[in-house]
């Protein structure tokens, strides 16, 4: 088994062999852009719904809406999506997915986070 280099700070940072999982789970999503058929856009906002439907960690949200803002994909639509799926997923999934991508990417997608007295969860 090779050794874990060493990062700034003396982080052990492993190599590939010692990381299947991630491993795993990079290539599962490799190719899944060009596989769907859909434009970058369309695509991302999918995604970013589908981890809102999953109830999703705000870590989970910093890769897809980070790459939603290098495309340009304004806020408001990330906001639409939200609304879009309110009915399918219900309010608490979309107040706590929203404080979710608040906490990971600074992405403020309801008034004081939601959390203002006589918001409904």
């Amino acid at each position: 088994m090779a050794e874990p280099t060493q990062g700034a700070g003396a982080v052990n940072i492993p190599d590939e062999s010692e990381t299947p999982l991630l491993d795993t789970l990079v290539q599962m999503t490799l190719n899944a852009f060009e596989r769907s058929g859909l434009d970058p856009e369309t695509y991302l906002l999918t995604r970013i719904a589908a981890l809102v439907a999953m109830g999703a960690s705000p870590a989970s949200y910093l890769l897809n809406v980070g790459a939603a803002d290098d495309i340009g994909v304004p806020p408001e639509k990330i906001r639409g999506t939200l609304v879009a799926i309110a009915p399918v997923v219900g309010t608490a999934r979309v107040v706590t997915a929203a404080g979710g991508i608040d906490e990971a990417f600074g992405l403020r997608l309801l008034p004081g986070g939601g959390e203002e007295e006589g918001a409904v969860t």
